[in-house]
């Protein structure tokens, strides 16, 4: 991984800083909230999907860089033009492990996204934090039903069922991938931001925790399931994430909530230096209202989108409409104010 020192020297001659992203998973709220914060923005997009792109004028960029591939990110022109990328999910599935190495500044610690590509290193993060997970077999220990997930960010794609060894064995082979406990519960996405400088908010032992909101994932037949069993089809259950839908919680389970999230925040400073910024913690909530998290996503998710104009929560902490996306756009402009950009960018 790239010497956070270079990133730091590299940063020392940005004078006016510009937003980029690529253009996917969250990037039409991440150029809105820059507008609203009077910031430049950089959208890094594929030439089939700049007419979309053009299409919305408050959630377009100021600016496009065409690429063949979203491997192909022009590093030395987005520095040229002072750029801090904002990674999300299609970074951590498109881009992969070179994303470690850009030598530009990243806003948040880089360092967390090899946290979240790595389910074993995610669960370690998950447990030392003290949280409940879901069981996690091997495949000789396959009694029943169990998830199987893949690597990466990849929107459920993939991500399947099985009931034993033999099934197991037929149908991963050799594939790598995570062995989970199936629980039946309420999935919820909180999502959180964590912020060094804010004197608001859930107070943690290195700054502040906002809840920006929560949502939940549509997972195709996942979802609709009932539908096809009622007309006595037998689909295979599927659950690659097709949308969000918006979640309030109920509000005697929003105190458990901010201490998953709190100690989430605080391990992370102790394994890899800390999360900045938006990140998600995907639960399960059982009947009992026990909470198990299975996922970490170490930065923005796909869905704060609901909340392009804020959430039920962040209604509590700000007068004006507060998406995720001018979240970060309001933190990259108050650590610059105080120059201090280097303790919240990678």
């Amino acid at each position: 991984m790239i010497d956070k020192k270079k990133i730091d020297n590299i940063l020392s001659d940005y004078k006016d800083f510009k937003i980029a992203t690529i253009c996917s998973h969250s990037s039409l709220q991440i150029f809105k909230g820059a507008r609203e914060e009077g910031i430049k923005t950089i959208g890094i997009v594929q030439k089939d999907n700049k007419k979309l792109y053009e299409s919305f004028p408050f959630g377009r960029p100021d600016e496009f860089i065409v690429v063949d591939s979203y491997k192909d990110i022009p590093i030395e022109k987005l520095v040229d033009e002072q750029a801090i990328l904002i990674p999300h999910g299609s970074f951590v599935e498109y881009v992969g492990e070179e994303f470690d190495d850009f030598a530009i500044p990243i806003y948040g610690n880089r360092a967390s996204i090899a946290y979240e590509r790595s389910r074993e290193k995610m669960f370690e993060w998950i447990k030392k934090a003290g949280i409940k997970t879901p069981r996690i077999f091997k495949p000789h220990e396959i009694e029943g039903p169990v998830m199987v997930k893949f690597p990466g960010a990849k929107g459920g794609r993939g991500y399947m069922v099985v009931r034993s060894e033999k099934e197991f064995k037929e149908k991963i082979k050799d594939r790598e991938c995570m062995i989970q406990e199936f629980l039946i519960g309420v999935r919820a996405y909180p999502h959180y931001f964590f912020s060094p400088f804010n004197s608001s908010g859930y107070k943690t032992a290195q700054g502040s925790l906002e809840l920006l909101g929560v949502d939940r994932r549509v997972e195709s037949s996942a979802d609709e399931i009932a539908r096809a069993v009622s007309i006595g089809m037998s689909p295979t259950m599927a659950f690659t994430v097709i949308g969000n839908e918006p979640l309030v919680l109920r509000e005697s389970l929003l105190p458990e909530y901010m201490e998953i999230g709190r100690k989430i925040s605080e391990v992370s400073f102790k394994l890899f230096g800390g999360l900045k910024g938006p990140f998600c913690v995907e639960t399960i909530i059982t009947e009992d209202l026990e909470i198990y998290a299975f996922e970490i996503s170490a930065r923005i998710v796909a869905g704060t989108n609901v909340y392009p104009e804020g959430s039920p929560y962040s209604v509590y902490s700000y007068k004006e409409p507060m998406s995720a996306g001018r979240r970060i756009a309001t933190e990259l402009k108050i650590a610059a104010k105080l120059d201090q950009l280097g303790k919240v960018v990678y």
